[in-house]
């Protein structure tokens, strides 16, 4: 089982003070996160990409490199790339470079978006948005396998017989589907054998298991061996000395958060209510102490099949200290319990 950290790397208004840290100020804080990450243990983590001024990280790849040479074991993934209005070519030679700055440690996790600002901002029309997906997805497992390639499309220019460079250290580099819960996009990666994230971040994370079981046909028709594909959940939440701390700390933030992306698509109004139900223990918040916020991965692990957890946070713009110690709890106490009590489960299968 393996346990880590994604974020966005947002710049929201401060709750408490109204002031917005630069985006500079952002992006070295997650550096600063990602090394800490490494050093308390934890297995991977995912800088997502976006393109608008809440958000600071658009090129994940960049600030992945610069936490990989002050890092030693953690794997460093996009979480997610958003493939369809990127070009594969360069999406996959970025992570080929970080793949070398950190000897092996570098994943792609590829998927739609479920934000639109990249498709105009490169020239991508939203009418072409499945479309986009499975030509680029096309050509990126095409760079993954070979180092010549030769691939016609209709969305970008056709290549022919072109080396790829550099070649990363991990042959082949992986790649995973980032999904928000399609049947479709697990379907898809299950087909094609490829590792599969999903974002459980809302209503009772249980209800994804039918999901996985679908994407395990879907591979096993398709002549792989599901018991060799990983599952990943990429989760909001918090860890904290109490849970009532925990709780206190993260709602005003992840309130904001929801509420600004309420009203662009219609959600209702994110309360304390909302909140605490999701951190039930079968809801889809990680909020609490070390023992509630493991267990509820143990639960994951045994009823929905998830191999990976990625705790993600901050949600909205916490202080960094915050954040830093919810790393450190994360890794120095989270992570043993849950791999300890799930290796003993799976002697038991």
């Amino acid at each position: 089982m393996e346990i880590g950290i994604s974020t966005f790397v947002e710049t929201t208004p401060d709750v408490n003070t109204g002031k917005t840290a630069p985006h500079s100020q952002r992006i070295r804080e997650v550096v600063e996160e990602i090394v800490l990450a490494d050093k308390v243990g934890l297995d991977i983590f995912g800088v997502g990409e976006h393109h608008r001024k809440d958000y600071a990280a658009s090129s994940p790849a960049v600030i992945l490199a610069a936490a990989a040479s002050q890092t030693d074991r953690i794997r460093l993934t996009s979480a997610v790339t958003v493939l369809s209005s990127a070009d594969p070519v360069r999406v996959f030679q970025d992570f080929s470079t970080l793949d070398g700055i950190s000897n092996g440690r570098a994943e792609i996790m590829a998927g739609r978006g479920s934000f639109i600002e990249s498709f105009p901002l490169f020239g991508n029309d939203l009418q072409d948005y499945d479309e986009l997906f499975d030509e680029k997805l096309d050509l990126l497992l095409k760079l993954q396998a070979s180092e010549m390639v030769t691939w016609s499309g209709k969305h970008r220019p056709s290549i022919n017989n072109r080396g790829i460079y550099p070649r990363p250290v991990q042959d082949p580099l992986p790649i995973w589907i980032g999904s928000g819960g399609n049947a479709e996009s697990a379907v898809r990666a299950g087909i094609l054998g490829l590792p599969l994230c999903l974002a459980i971040i809302g209503g009772s994370p249980v209800q994804f298991a039918p999901l996985v079981q679908l994407y395990k046909r879907a591979a096993a028709q398709a002549g792989h061996d599901p018991a060799k594909l990983a599952v990943a959940s990429h989760s909001h939440g918090f860890v904290a000395e109490t849970t009532e701390t925990a709780a206190d700390k993260f709602f005003p933030s992840t309130q904001q958060a929801m509420n600004v992306l309420g009203k662009e698509r219609g959600w209702g109004h994110y309360s304390r209510a909302s909140f605490d139900a999701a951190r039930s223990f079968e809801g889809a918040l990680y909020v609490g102490d070390p023992r509630t916020v493991a267990d509820k991965i143990i639960h994951l692990r045994k009823h929905v099949g998830v191999t990976r957890f990625m705790l993600h946070v901050p949600v909205g713009s916490m202080p960094h200290e915050d954040v830093m110690k919810a790393i450190e709890l994360l890794g120095k106490e989270v992570a043993p319990i849950v791999r300890s009590e799930v290796a003993e489960w799976e002697k038991t299968l």
